[in-house]
C-alpha cells in the first residue's frame, strides 16, 4: 500500500476537492463517485457550488486530524519513516536483539543479551525472595546454584555472604565478600554498616580482613601437629577467653557507633546462648 500524506490530501481537497480529487488520492472510490455525481447533478444544473464547500470543510478536517488518526484511517496504521538514516539506525539496533523462545514456539519479542542472562539465572531472584522471607538455608541453596551458572556475579556473591553471616558461618561469609570485592564491589561503607553483616564485623578477624582491603583473606586454617612436627594451629574454640574477647569486641563496636544498641543486644545473646 502506497503511503498517503495528509497535507497532500488537504491540498488536493482545497484545489480539486470540488470534483473529489482528494477522495481519489485517498483511495476512497465511493467518496470520489459521490463528489462527481454532486458536481454534475447539482453544481452544473443549479449553479450552487455545494461540492466546493464540502471540499473546504474536508480540507480543514484533514489538517486538524492527528497523524495517528490519519494513518489509522488511510494508511492502515502504518507510520512512514521519512528519513532513511533513522531507519538505518533502527535496523542496526535491532541486530542487537534476538528472538525469545517462550516454549510455545518462537514469538517475535525483542530480548537483549542482558535480559537473556537474567532469565538464564532464575536462582538469583528466587534466592532473594527466600532471603527476604528469612529462609536462609533455601536462599543459600539458590544463591549457590546461581553461582554455578555465573560464579562472577557480584550481587550473588555479596548476597550469599550476608546469608552466611546471618547463619553465623563466618568462613563462607568472608570468602564470598572477598570474591565480591575482587570482582569489583567497592561499596565498603555497606560492608561496615549492613545489618546482616553484623556477625562478620564482630569477629576478631574482621580488622585483618578490613586491612587487607576486603580481598584475599583466609579466615581459618586448620592444621595438625605430630610428635616430630610443630605446625601453627588456628581453630575456633568455645573457651571463656574467646567468649570474653568477642564480648569486648562487641562493646568496642557499640562504642564506636558501628553497632546499634539493638544489634549489640542481639549479637550478645547469640554469643552467650547455650
Amino acid at each position: 500500500m502506497k503511503y498517503k500524506n495528509k497535507y497532500t490530501a488537504a491540498f488536493l481537497s482545497f484545489l480539486t476537492g470540488w470534483i473529489g480529487g482528494h477522495k481519489l488520492y485517498l483511495g476512497d472510490t465511493g467518496g470520489f463517485i459521490f463528489f462527481m455525481i454532486m458536481f454534475f447533478s447539482v453544481v452544473l444544473t443549479t449553479g450552487i457550488p455545494i461540492t466546493f464547500f464540502f471540499s473546504l470543510f474536508e480540507g480543514f478536517k484533514l489538517l486538524n486530524m492527528s497523524q495517528q488518526d490519519f494513518d489509522r484511517k488511510y494508511n492502515g496504521g502504518y507510520v512512514q519513516r521519512a528519513d532513511p538514516r533513522i531507519e538505518k539506525r533502527r535496523m542496526e539496533q535491532m541486530k542487537k536483539y534476538e528472538v525469545e523462545d517462550t516454549g510455545r514456539g518462537y514469538n517475535q519479542v525483542p530480548v537483549n543479551r542482558q535480559q537473556q542472562r537474567v532469565r538464564a539465572n532464575p536462582f538469583k531472584s528466587s534466592g532473594l525472595a527466600k532471603y527476604k522471607d528469612f529462609d536462609l538455608d533455601g536462599a543459600i541453596s539458590d544463591f549457590q546454584k546461581g553461582l554455578e551458572i555465573d560464579p562472577n556475579d557480584v550481587a550473588l556473591n555479596f548476597n550469599i555472604a550476608c546469608a552466611f553471616s546471618l547463619s553465623e558461618k563466618k568462613d563462607e561469609a568472608y570468602h564470598h565478600l572477598s570474591k565480591a570485592v575482587s570482582l569489583g564491589f567497592n561499596d565498603f561503607e555497606r560492608i561496615l554498616t549492613h545489618d546482616d553483616l553484623a556477625y562478620v564485623r564482630i569477629q576478631p578477624e574482621f580488622d585483618m580482613f578490613k586491612k587487607s582491603g576486603y580481598r584475599a583473606f583466609n579466615v581459618s586454617k586448620k592444621t595438625t601437629t605430630t610428635e616430630n612436627t610443630s605446625v601453627a594451629v588456628e581453630v575456633e574454640t568455645e573457651s571463656n577467653e574467646t567468649l570474653l574477647a568477642q564480648l569486648n569486641r562487641l562493646a568496642e563496636l557499640k562504642d564506636k557507633g558501628i553497632l546499634s544498641e539493638a544489634e549489640f543486644v542481639m549479637e550478645k545473646k547469640k554469643l552467650t546462648r547455650n
